[in-house]
């Protein structure tokens, strides 16, 4: 069966890039991933941690999201109140994966608990943890992290409640390996997230066309719609409602929050018009975060004003800074400020506000900006950087345009991923703008 899926990715990468699996088939999928990140990469991630016992525990339709992430492909909820335990034998060189639970968690993590013969699940936890007697035990919960912050105040209590007095004080926030597990990504993902990128990129090129604007009619929301529905079509997800706004020559430059809260929500697309859009997919639990402008043709035009094609470049020129930085062990901060001004003092204008990519489109790991956070972020920005890992190399570049009579922002992002070779593109990076319509070669335009 996995040899017969991997021939239908195959199949789906080198036909048609927007061709999605069917839902049977990205299940398999799916269990096949986690079962290859259950066998291969948790173990060096406990390792990596310092932690020999993880301990999550969840309520139905009120899932941490850690363990969101390793339910099996036909499980789309936990059931009633689950409890997973991984415990990590370095002198077996494995880890056990047991279920607190009434079932099997999928066929990886079986059920550890017979209620039989222990109607209490919390004193069955408790006997479990006595078993395996482990130096330190981790729990997901953490003040910088909202998605390794998991545990519910509930559970947490009655937890502590049963505990043995001899383990109180070997609990410990298992922040470090709750992100570990959310942002590193195994070799078969990251051949499947080059089909994710590209599937948005051909979406975003179909939007930024003829075939869904026509200037002087099409308005912004019209477009984000499109977007939404294509999507839909596809048998994906949107992980955000898509954004789409325009800077023009009769604007001022707008503020950060323009493309996203600020904008006329029904802004008619003209000729002139600089068009850019915030767009990303869901596909085998998997995001996607993409940012690209497109040039609205006028009369007579063929291609996009050389003023605007400079534009873009210096934004790609902010990128090449950044990522130059990329390096293991250093800081979201330390990215972010050596950036910053090395771009100044090359004449740029950079705004840099890049967020880990994966498991989720705002996922765990080190932030290196925000948009009102130029000077770092504190906790999320002092995690350093790690191999096999992916990022939303999201920035803007503030340029002067003065056939406009004022400035513009050239907003870009890409998905990146950063491995022991260094940094590279998923799926490229947008360095030519986009024209609506395309040019038709037997008509001049």
């Amino acid at each position: 069966m996995k040899k017969t899926i991997l021939i239908v990715l195959l199949a789906v990468f080198q036909s048609n890039a927007q061709q999605v699996l069917s839902v049977k088939e990205q299940a398999t999928v799916i269990d096949e991933i986690l079962a290859d990140r259950f066998n291969t990469v948790l173990p060096d991630l406990m390792d990596r941690t310092n932690l020999d016992m993880w301990i999550l525990i969840s309520r139905e339709y009120n899932e941490d999201p850690v363990l969101k992430t390793m339910l099996p492909a036909t499980w789309l909820n936990a059931r009633r109140r689950t409890i997973i335990v991984f415990y990590r034998d370095k002198q077996r060189n494995s880890v056990e994966k047991l279920a607190v639970a009434r079932y099997n968690f999928g066929d990886h993590i079986v059920s550890a608990w017979d209620k039989e013969k222990q109607p209490d699940q919390w004193q069955r936890l408790v006997e479990l943890i006595e078993e395996r007697d482990p130096k330190n035990i981790g729990l997901n919960y953490s003040t910088h992290f909202n998605i390794a912050d998991g545990l519910d105040k509930t559970d947490y209590d009655e937890f502590m409640q049963v505990l043995p007095n001899a383990y109180k004080n070997k609990v410990v926030s298992a922040e470090k390996l709750a992100i570990a597990w959310i942002e590193t990504r195994t070799d078969r993902e990251m051949i499947i997230y080059n089909q994710l990128v590209d599937i948005t990129h051909d979406i975003i090129a179909e939007a930024f066309s003829e075939k869904v604007i026509t200037p002087g009619i099409t308005t912004t929301s019209d477009v984000e719609w499109w977007m939404r529905q294509k999507v839909t079509d596809l048998g994906l997800q949107t992980w955000f409602h898509p954004t789409v706004d325009v800077q023009r020559s009769k604007d001022d430059l707008k503020g950060h929050l323009y493309s996203f809260s600020d904008r006329p929500e029904r802004q008619v697309i003209l000729p002139g018009d600089l068009v850019h859009c915030d767009f990303g997919i869901t596909y085998l639990r998997l995001n996607t975060d993409c940012q690209e402008l497109a040039y609205v043709l006028k009369p007579n035009e063929t291609k996009p004003p050389q003023f605007l094609v400079e534009a873009l470049k210096e934004g790609n020129r902010v990128q090449d800074i950044f990522t130059s930085n990329f390096e293991t062990g250093k800081t979201g901060n330390d990215i972010l400020l050596k950036s910053l001004k090395a771009a100044k003092e090359a004449g740029l204008r950079p705004s840099i506000y890049t967020h880990p990519l994966g498991s989720y489109g705002h996922s765990s790991g080190p932030t290196i900006g925000m948009w009102d956070s130029q000077n770092g972020v504190e906790g999320a920005g002092d995690y350093p950087l790690y191999p096999n890992t992916v990022y939303a190399i999201e920035l803007n570049t503030t340029v002067t345009i003065p056939e406009w009579k004022r400035d513009i922002r050239v907003m870009l992002e890409e998905a990146g991923f950063y491995g022991e070779n260094g940094f590279r593109y998923v799926n490229g990076r947008q360095t030519k703008l986009l024209t609506i319509p395309r040019l038709k070669s037997h008509q001049g335009n």
